[in-house]
């Protein structure tokens, strides 16, 4: 608690807008200030003072902006003249009225001669907070010492006066409570419900200050003898710093600001909201799954009341931007600012230190290497050196402790971080680098997305569901007589595929070609061949592999990697699976053994798989037996088998495979043009189940329609009705004969269309 002041100076501000409680929500320009000094020690009043604020008139042309010159001396005088205020002055723009107010106040507080101490006294927070420090934060105006702490005469107010609203007070109910006479229009009554956005008469901001004149004075005296004592403070400099994870939030402080410009900073989202304490730390830019910035940002403020103030500025201008503002919650904030490392604690316990993001280094990048990048070239004067040497940099890395290609870096002030960013785009090794300015939470949300929570919180439910005993990866003795095909062209075409084969198309199986699609149907660079017999597919790996593959539809070439693999391998790709390479069998196997790499998943496979309930109910499987006898065993009660592979929990937290995968079409010499297609089938057929068709589908024609390019022959076709497979609504589930896509001849498997 400080001691009272000597001087309290009563200050009311007018804008072109709107008033009230909306005073400054509109980001109009301030144009009316009006004053009046308190002698608190001996209970006087000075006199009442009015600076006009000129328009700004810079977009005008100069014929219209001497006609305005001339109506704006003219309205001047016409307000001077009728002004109740004793002294009023005239200014050309805010850092001159600004200046001039504070060099009147000095001269009358020296000519008074009674103290030093003043303090600006006003009614709530806008006149300071939303008018004042926005509209200068935006013009880049220095803001004189005086307008950074003040006292609200609302809250000294509410100290004698408990039962009142803040919210709900005004000059007249303050003035009313204590018997002050108020001559004020009746249309500023706060009884009359009037248009707040109504612009406020000129004469009124003197009449304002008046009566909190004597509202202060009326505190001042018995039997109140208030203290002015406790001021507002209104932040000068945002301050940085780290939250931890385990720090409690208050949900009521913090907003989400939404569409700032990609570069911004923390320093100006906090000169966004200039006016408004932001905590310590209390500015984190969010950032997409890529690690760059979406344009959004969560804000932390002192109190609820600051909070409240910030929503006000919804949609107010950052450059030629809007930024939205909305209500957040603490745990939103802790999830983008909250840190546990021990190593960014330590990396960021160095205040008022300008932080610099790298992006795109050389894995093998070492300390020296950022060192010698920021030190200064030959012939150049312009030095950057990062602060603490080597302790002022601080590598990203995964959790395994390979490294990200990012990096933080710290310089002592901002001149050395504005030479570092001129680096931008500069080559280190053979990369360029990526440089831009960062902030104390962004070092802890991507040390967090890098170290500690997966992308992905859930993971899905297995794509392949349907047969949850069997064992996904092939035993060790299966026939390796398919190749696969990685890397190539995004351009390439079957012909491409074909035309890389070379003679070795004449051993490729009729429909043996299976292009491996994306999500959104385009190639994934991988593809999948049946061969002839083992033997083949062998000597088309050692001759192919990491040879070169030309597309027609494109001027790129690419190697491509050649494996051999099974049936059984290549049918689980197609269907939306994964290879692992430890899994439950008692046999190991190398990445040399399988000749497949693994998924792009960067979780532990040791998960064991949950069983899934019964497909089919009891009443079908006898029904489907009857229809299709073999098949109908083979699916409906499947023989006991050896545990499945590691496989994905659904409640785990992992790191998943963003892509799911599903086959092309199927080609081959046969159906491009190559060679003649054979007359009978080479291998025996399989049996497709089709579920979920429409009610008003043409039956056979529209299944045949949905095959077309498999050989499938028409009088193979059966429909099952929804009684059959146990179904109380949806379409016809029809099963279908094809021939053997996935499988060796001898081994009959049950292939769902949906998991394709």
């Amino acid at each position: 608690m400080t001691a009272q002041v000597d001087y309290l100076v009563v200050l009311f501000t007018a804008t072109s807008g709107a008033s009230g409680e909306l005073l400054g929500s509109d980001e109009k320009e301030l144009v009316q200030l009006a004053w009046q000094l308190v002698d608190v020690q001996n209970k006087k009043l000075g006199k009442v003072n009015e600076l006009l604020i000129k328009p700004d008139l810079s977009d005008l042309t100069e014929e219209k902006e001497e006609e305005e010159e001339e109506d704006v001396v003219e309205e001047r005088a016409e307000e001077e003249n009728r002004s109740k205020a004793d002294c009023v002055f005239t200014a050309t723009s805010l850092e001159t009225a600004l200046n001039l107010f504070h060099l009147q106040l000095t001269n009358e507080v020296n000519s008074a001669g009674a103290g030093t101490s003043v303090c600006l006294c006003t009614d709530g927070q806008l006149h300071i907070r939303q008018v004042i420090h926005p509209e200068a934060a935006s013009k880049n105006i220095l803001v004189p010492d005086c307008f950074y702490s003040f006292f609200d005469l609302r809250k000294e107010f509410k100290k004698h006066f408990p039962a009142s609203d803040l919210k709900a007070l005004n000059v007249h109910i303050m003035a009313e409570s204590l018997s002050i006479p108020a001559d004020v229009p009746a249309m500023w009554d706060p009884s009359a419900t009037l248009d707040p956005s109504a612009v406020l008469p000129a004469e009124v901001a003197v009449q304002q200050v008046q009566i909190m004149a004597n509202i202060v004075l009326a505190l001042l005296a018995e039997p109140f003898s208030h203290t002015f004592s406790n001021q507002e403070r209104v932040s000068e400099k945002f301050e940085t710093g780290t939250c931890s994870k385990m720090e409690k939030v208050c949900d009521n402080t913090v907003i989400r600001a939404r569409g700032l410009p990609w570069q911004s900073s923390d320093q100006d989202i906090a000169r966004f909201f200039r006016g408004l304490n932001i905590a310590k730390g209390g500015a984190a830019l969010c950032l997409n799954a890529q690690g760059r910035r979406n344009g959004e940002a969560l804000v932390r403020f002192v109190s609820e009341e600051h909070r409240d103030l910030a929503l006000q500025r919804h949609k107010h201008h950052m450059g030629n931007r809007y930024i939205e503002v909305y209500k957040a919650t603490g745990e939103d904030f802790l999830k983008i600012a909250g840190g546990t490392s021990n190593e960014v604690a330590m990396f960021l316990s160095r205040e008022d230190q300008i932080i610099v993001r790298m992006r795109g280094l050389p894995f093998t990048a070492t300390h020296e290497q950022v060192l010698n990048f920021f030190s200064p070239g030959e012939g150049l004067k312009e030095t950057c050196p990062v602060s603490g040497g080597k302790d002022g940099i601080l590598f990203v890395r995964y959790p395994d402790g390979r490294p990200t290609g990012d990096a933080f870096v710290l310089f002592a002030c901002e001149e050395h971080a504005q030479c570092a960013l001129r680096k931008h785009k500069e080559i280190l090794g053979r990369r360029y680098i990526e440089l831009f300015k960062s902030t104390a939470a962004e070092v802890q949300q991507v040390l967090n997305r890098y170290s500690s929570a997966p992308l992905i919180p859930v993971a899905p439910a297995p794509l392949v569901s349907i047969l949850p005993t069997v064992s996904l990866l092939p035993p060790p003795g299966s026939m390796r007589d398919c190749l696969r095909l990685r890397g190539l062209p995004y351009t390439a075409s079957i012909e491409d595929i074909l035309t890389f084969l070379g003679e070795f198309t004449h051993d490729i199986r009729p429909h043996g070609v299976h292009m491996v699609l994306n999500q959104q149907g385009r190639p994934s660079g991988d593809c999948f061949i049946q061969m002839t017999s083992a033997e083949r597919a062998l000597q088309a790996s050692q001759r192919l592999h990491k040879h070169v593959m030309s597309s027609q539809r494109g001027s790129n070439s690419r190697y491509v990697e050649v494996f051999p693999c099974s049936a059984e391998e290549m049918g689980l790709v197609l269907m939306g699976g994964s290879l692992s390479h430890t899994h439950t069998h008692t046999h190991t196997r190398t990445r040399s053994g399988t000749g497949l790499s693994p998924p792009p998943c960067l979780s532990p496979p040791s998960y064991s798989f949950t069983p899934a309930p019964p497909v089919l109910q009891t009443e079908a499987a006898a029904a489907a037996a009857a229809l299709y006898p073999p098949m109908g065993q083979v699916l409906l009660s499947p023989r006991p088998l050896p545990p499945g592979h590691a496989y994905y929990p659904a409640s785990a937290q992992l790191y998943m495979n963003y892509t799911a995968y599903y086959p092309s079409p199927p080609g081959s010499p046969t159906t491009m043009g190559f060679f003649p297609s054979p007359s009978s089938l080479s291998s025996p057929g399989g049996l497709v189940r089709m579920p979920g068709l429409t009610y008003n589908s043409n039956g056979v024609k529209d299944l045949i329609n949905a095959v077309q390019g498999y050989q499938s022959p028409a009088e193979s076709v059966s429909l099952l009705s929804s009684s059959l497979i146990g179904q109380s609504s949806g379409g016809d589930a029809p099963l279908m004969s094809l021939p053997a896509l996935m499988t060796k001849p001898a081994a009959g498997q049950y292939l769902d269309l949906t998991l394709l």
